[in-house]
């Protein structure tokens, strides 16, 4: 196979056997026993020298990436090999999650690093811990959703640990109307439109259900969106909008002019809950993030 991607790379038997130092008959052999045990011809033989065929551009394709792999399994377990550091973690859109994130990404030394930091919500971090190997996880939810969430990380083989209770805050441009009143209100939110993330739902529960339970139904205006950076440019350009967030901090305020409020009226309490799969032993990069999110929460909520 790694003959033949060379050869293909090369276009000659004679310049791939050269790179590979082996004698050019001895890869035209293996390659003429390759083509016969997967039963296709990889290469048509010209005068301009070896072309692949239909067929062979495909296996080649498939070759890359299997002989990639066969290079990172290798590095991976060598013992000689530099280790590399890797972290993977899926959580909410929250302005403290990423503060503590930003602050553990310098921990990192100089050796090389693989890090996955992925937004979404709770259904699909609990996918990507179960089929895509991330390690941590944060989710949120209501609290009258406590034991239900809860009973389903059991069932799923997770151990979780509380992070943070909260209620939500409303953040919205400096020059919003509302941002001068002391106390705002469910009504005094009419007519303004709100900026909210897409997928609030709760698993095995229908999205209206829960869109209906999450969101106050005296709003006629929804903006949604799926991540963060555009939520700070539509509050900071149009003083008509708003949106419920967990606190966020003071640097971001300054930088998009905002302002951060309380409601009177929303009273509903969320937690946001840290998961990993149970008998998973946390990293040395697991622990150093989870001072970081201790220390963010802290400062923030």
């Amino acid at each position: 196979m790694k003959y033949a991607v060379e050869v293909a790379r090369a276009g000659s038997l004679n310049k791939a056997a050269e790179t590979l130092l082996i004698a050019a008959p001895n890869v035209s052999r293996s390659i003429k026993e390759l083509e016969a045990d997967i039963g296709i011809s990889i290469f048509e033989r010209t005068a301009k020298g070896m072309e692949l065929t239909p067929e062979g551009e495909e296996f080649i394709n498939y070759a890359k990436g299997i002989l990639r792999q066969i290079e990172e399994v290798e590095n991976l377990y060598k013992k000689d090999s530099a280790r590399k550091q890797k972290f993977s973690i899926s959580v909410p859109r929250a302005c403290y999650i990423s503060e503590a994130f930003s602050q553990f990404s310098k921990s990192l030394t100089k050796d090389a690093a693989e890090i996955f930091y992925k937004e979404t919500n709770s259904q699909r971090t609990i996918q990507y811990m179960l089929e895509h190997d991330y390690k941590l996880g944060i989710i949120r939810y209501a609290e009258n959703y406590d034991k239900y969430f809860k009973q389903m990380l059991d069932e799923k083989g997770f151990t979780y640990e509380m992070v943070t209770e909260f209620s939500y805050s409303l953040i919205m441009s400096a020059g919003n109307p509302l941002a001068e009143k002391e106390n705002i209100t469910f009504e005094d939110l009419t007519g303004y439109i709100e900026i909210a993330h897409a997928d609030p739902y709760v698993p095995s529960m229908p999205l209206a259900k829960v869109v209906k339970e999450e969101l106050p139904d005296n709003i006629d205006r929804r903006i949604f969106i799926f991540e963060r950076a555009s939520q700070f440019d539509l509050l900071s350009n149009n003083p008509e909008t708003f949106m419920w967030v967990s606190s966020a901090p003071e640097s971001i305020l300054k930088r998009y002019n905002l302002v951060q409020k309380k409601c009177v009226d929303n009273k509903k309490i969320y937690k946001d809950v840290l998961i990993y799969k149970k008998g998973y032993k946390l990293t040395k990069l697991d622990r150093q993030f989870i001072t970081e999110l201790c220390e963010a929460k802290r400062k923030y909520l």
